[in-house]
């Protein structure tokens, strides 16, 4: 019986051990040994890849910092020649505007110049006219005197019968006719007024 017992004991040794084995995890020299690969290949890649990595990466944010302090700068050149752009429209504005008044207020005194001498050149036209016409008026005054002097004349030799030829007499002849005419003009003129 002790040696059923033993080959029981036995059994049942190997059963448990059977037991405690799981085949989910590995043999301990298993899991030391892929430690210390693990180790070796994080150590290779922490030494020689991760500064690799880190220096592309270093790279990457400069570039990037360097972009962003760019376009900053540029930004803000930007805004300095947009208040310069505007600060000139403003000028120029300004320029044209007084430019503009100048104009106008150029243009006012010209018209009133150009008025000033159409009036002086009128007003003298009308004097040279009227001095014209006086001119003409008395030259056909002489020469209706004349003409008229010269029938009055032959009608008052034919009338009384004798030569008025005399020049004196044929002058206060004349005289006399034209004041006669003159004051009955006038007293007709007076009538119609009245």
């Amino acid at each position: 019986m002790t040696a059923q017992l033993v080959a029981a004991a036995h059994s049942v040794a190997a059963a448990t051990q059977t037991e405690d084995i799981n085949p989910l995890l590995p043999e301990t020299y298993d899991i030391v040994w892929s430690l210390v690969i693990v180790v070796i290949i994080a150590v290779v890649f922490i030494k020689y890849a991760l500064p690799k990595f880190q220096a592309v990466l270093d790279e990457r944010t400069e570039k990037i910092e360097g972009g962003l302090q760019h376009a900053e700068a540029a930004q803000a050149e930007a805004a300095a020649l947009r208040a310069e752009y505007e600060q000139q429209l403003a000028d120029a504005r300004t320029e044209a505007a007084r430019i503009k008044e100048a104009a106008r207020a150029e243009g006012g005194a010209i018209v009133t110049e150009l008025k000033a001498k159409a009036a002086s050149e009128a007003a003298r036209t009308l004097e040279t006219a009227q001095r014209q016409i006086e001119a003409e008026r008395q030259q056909a005054a002489v020469s209706l005197r004349a003409d008229v002097g010269a029938l009055a004349t032959d009608l008052a030799s034919k009338i009384v019968g004798e030569s008025l030829e005399d020049a004196a007499r044929q002058s206060r002849v004349v005289d006399r006719f034209l004041a006669d005419l003159e004051a009955s003009t006038a007293a007709t003129s007076a009538g119609k007024e009245n």
